[in-house]
């Protein structure tokens, strides 16, 4: 779903919406490019104008490779999907599509195993070293 922005009217927040959940059908089941594979749309930014939209994307390979054969076939399949995307959609301006893969979420995995070792590592030197002794008599 789009941010909510100050900058952007609550009609464009819906439509970038609407064209989010269109662009994910089209994509699944409409487009046959092999270089397509599964792929997960996180956002769509669009212009206050409408002439453009920028499509986030993720994928489950997030190879190097994997990345720019998909970025490639979404950008040579996007006149395709536009055209898609226009028989759905009935709005003045149909926007420009562009595709950007989206490193949000392989970013935040990072972040996480960083935070869960810098807990783990704290743990550790918070344990005492020297343990009580079973025998003694503090009651």
């Amino acid at each position: 779903m789009a941010k909510h922005s100050k900058t952007m009217p609550a009609r464009g927040l819906r439509v970038a919406d609407q064209i989010q959940r269109d662009l994910a059908e089209i994509i699944a089941y409409e487009l046959k490019d092999p270089r397509v594979g599964m792929v997960t749309l996180t956002e769509v930014q669009i212009t206050p104008d409408y002439a453009h939209a920028k499509v986030f994307f993720t994928m489950l390979k997030d190879t190097k490779e994997a990345i720019k054969n998909t970025s490639d076939g979404l950008s040579a399949a996007a006149g395709f999907i536009r055209g898609q995307l226009g028989k759905r959609l009935h709005i003045h301006t149909l926007p420009q599509l562009h595709f950007v893969h989206d490193t949000s979420t392989s970013r935040g995995m990072e972040m996480s195993l960083l935070i869960d070792k810098a807990n783990a590592t704290r743990a550790a030197d918070a344990e005492p070293d020297v343990k009580p002794d079973a025998g003694s008599d503090a009651e």
